[in-house]
C-alpha cells in the first residue's frame, strides 16, 4: 500500500513570515528609524522590485519543488504569517511570482500578532525573524523557530532538499537534556541506557519530522528500482550525543515514524565541521552556541530548559 498524505489534515504546512522568506532588513530599519508611514510609502513605492531571497528562501522553494515530484498528492502547503498590512504585503506576493514560488495563502495582521493564526492553518512550523514572535508562540507549545543571518548561498544546479535536525530539544524533548544538566554524564548515559527501549517525548518539531519522514519514504518508493536515483528530500539528525545513548534515539525515532535519516553521533565534538560537509537547506537547533558562526541557514528553536 502506498503511502500518502492526500489527506487536508495530513498536509505538510509550513508557516513564513515575510522576513524570514525575503530579505527585509533593510526595509525593517527604515520601519524602526522612520516609523510605518515611511515603511508604507517605500513598501508601495517599490512593490513590483523583487525582494532578495531571505534565509528561509533555500528551504522554502526547494520544499514547494516537493509538490512537482509527488504531483497526485501535492503534500506540501507554505503559508505567510505577516504583521504587514495587505497594502504593504503586496510586494511579498509580487516577490512570490517573480521567483515562481506557489505561496498563495495567508495573513496580513496590520501589527497584529501572527503566531495564534498558526493552529488556524494547521502549521507543523512557523519560521519568523522576530524573536518575541518565536518566544511567545514556543511558551504555549506552538512549533516555531527563529531564522538567523548567514551568508549562505543556494547552488542553482544543485538538486533535491536537505534538511538537518538536532534531536534533544528539537525532535524529542528535553528530558534527557535535564538528566545531563542536573547530575551530570554519568547519570545521563545510565538513564539513556537503561531506557533503551522506551521513547523521549516528543520534542517541538516532532510533527515536522514526522511529516517529513513520510515524503521521504514516498520517495523512495519512487526510486526503489532505479540503483542511481537522486533522493528528492534527504533528512539528518546531528546530535551531540555519541554511543550508548544512541538506542534510545533511535528507539525514539523510529517511534516518530523516521525512515532511513542520516544519523550524525558526535559524542560532543563541533557540529559545523559536519553541517559544511552536508550542506543542509536549513538546521534546526535548541542551543544557540551550535549555530553562531554556521555559514548554512539556521533556525534556534527556543525550547525547554536551553530556552532560559
Amino acid at each position: 500500500m502506498t503511502t500518502s498524505l492526500n489527506a487536508q489534515n495530513e498536509k505538510l504546512v509550513i508557516a513564513v513570515s515575510s522576513r524570514a522568506l525575503f530579505d527585509l532588513e533593510e526595509e525593517h530599519r527604515l520601519f524602526e528609524r522612520e516609523g510605518f508611514a515611511a515603511y508604507r510609502t517605500y513598501q508601495v513605492e517599490h512593490q513590483d522590485v523583487p525582494l532578495k531571497p531571505g534565509v528561509a528562501f533555500p528551504f522554502i522553494s526547494r520544499l514547494l519543488k516537493l509538490n512537482e515530484v509527488f504531483k497526485d498528492q501535492a503534500p506540501v502547503r507554505v503559508v505567510v504569517l505577516s504583521r504587514n498590512s495587505p497594502e504593504t504585503g503586496q510586494r511579498f506576493f509580487n516577490s512570490c511570482r517573480h521567483y515562481s514560488l506557489p505561496i498563495e495563502a495567508g495573513a496580513f495582521t496590520s501589527g497584529q500578532s501572527t503566531f495564534p493564526f498558526m493552529k488556524a492553518f494547521n502549521a507543523s512550523l512557523f519560521l519568523s525573524a522576530n524573536i518575541d514572535s518565536v518566544r511567545q508562540a514556543t511558551s504555549i507549545g506552538l512549533p516555531a523557530g527563529l531564522v538567523l543571518p548567514t551568508s549562505f548561498q543556494d547552488e542553482e544546479g544543485d538538486t533535491g532538499l536537505r534538511i538537518a535536525f538536532d534531536f534533544d530539544g528539537v525532535v524529542a524533548g528535553d528530558e534527557a537534556e535535564k538528566k545531563f544538566q542536573s547530575e551530570g554524564m554519568k547519570a545521563f548515559q545510565q538513564e539513556e541506557i537503561d531506557k533503551k527501549m522506551q521513547p523521549l517525548q516528543a520534542g517541538p518539531l516532532q510533527s515536522l519530522f514526522s511529516k517529513l519522514s513520510q515524503l521521504q519514504k514516498l520517495d523512495a518508493e519512487r526510486g526503489k528500482d532505479d540503483p542511481y536515483y537522486e533522493p528528492a528530500i534527504r533528512i539528518a539528525v546531528v546530535t551531540s550525543r555519541g554511543a550508548p545513548s544512541e538506542q534510545r534515539l533511535i528507539t525514539t525515532l523510529k517511534s516518530f515514524g523516521m525512515y532511513a535519516a542520516e544519523l550524525f553521533l558526535l559524542d560532543g565534538m563541533p557540529k559545523k565541521p559536519i553541517l559544511n560537509v552536508l550542506k543542509p537547506h536549513i538546521f534546526f537547533d535548541d542551543q544557540l552556541k551550535h549555530l553562531q558562526e554556521n555559514t548554512i541557514p539556521s533556525v534556534l528553536i527556543p525550547f525547554g530548559i536551553n530556552s532560559k
